[in-house]
């Protein structure tokens, strides 16, 4: 009863399509009994450039003051019901989660989304981050500051965005880090409100 995570997140990305949603990530997580199948996901590109052409015009939008349009993922309550009825009846029809009961939830992946992806290291370029390394960098694993810069799979981060705690305080001599995006383990965004 082995889960095919990467079949399933082709078919996630799949009806994602068709609704105009892009896929963000998939989490499995469970035993036999208590299984949850979490999907993130969010207005793709073209639906994104709408929304920011709409804040931009409208002075009286509803969007969070603030917060970057671009770190905004667009998706509405609608929206995550609609995908989720469809994607679930893909998924019990073609059998892709063995067994009887699962809980599938389905979510934009909010202001402190993870970042995986390249895409994802440019299209926040500018934002506040956290992330730990594999392995150590200027003996630190665990670093947040300003994303300012993204090329040939290096970030740079800006230390002084934010103030350094514990080891990361003795750590920082520069105001920057170079860090490898093969050696970032996770990253996140920081919400600033």
């Amino acid at each position: 009863m082995a889960v095919q995570l990467d079949q399933i997140r082709a078919t996630a990305e799949r009806v994602a399509a068709s609704h105009n949603l892009e896929l963000v990530d998939v989490e499995f997580q469970g035993g036999v009994k208590f299984r949850t199948l979490r999907v993130f996901v969010e207005k793709n590109a073209v639906e994104r450039a709408k929304l920011a052409e709409l804040a931009a015009s409208e002075a009286e939008s509803n969007l969070p003051k603030g917060v970057p349009v671009e770190q905004l993922s667009g998706v509405t309550h609608e929206d995550c019901a609609v995908f989720a009825q469809d994607f679930g009846t893909v998924l019990d029809v073609e059998d892709l989660i063995p067994g009887a009961e699962y809980t599938l939830e389905v979510s934009s992946p909010g202001l402190e989304r993870k970042l995986f992806r390249p895409e994802d290291f440019t299209r926040f370029q500018g934002s506040l981050v956290k992330l730990q390394t594999f392995t150590p960098v200027n003996k630190n694993r665990q670093w947040q500051g300003r994303l300012t810069k993204f090329s040939g799979g290096v970030l740079t981060i800006d230390l002084s965005a934010v103030k350094q705690k514990g080891k990361a305080k003795k750590a920082v001599t520069e105001s920057t880090v170079d860090i490898a995006l093969a050696n970032v383990e996770k990253a996140n965004l920081v919400a600033e409100i």
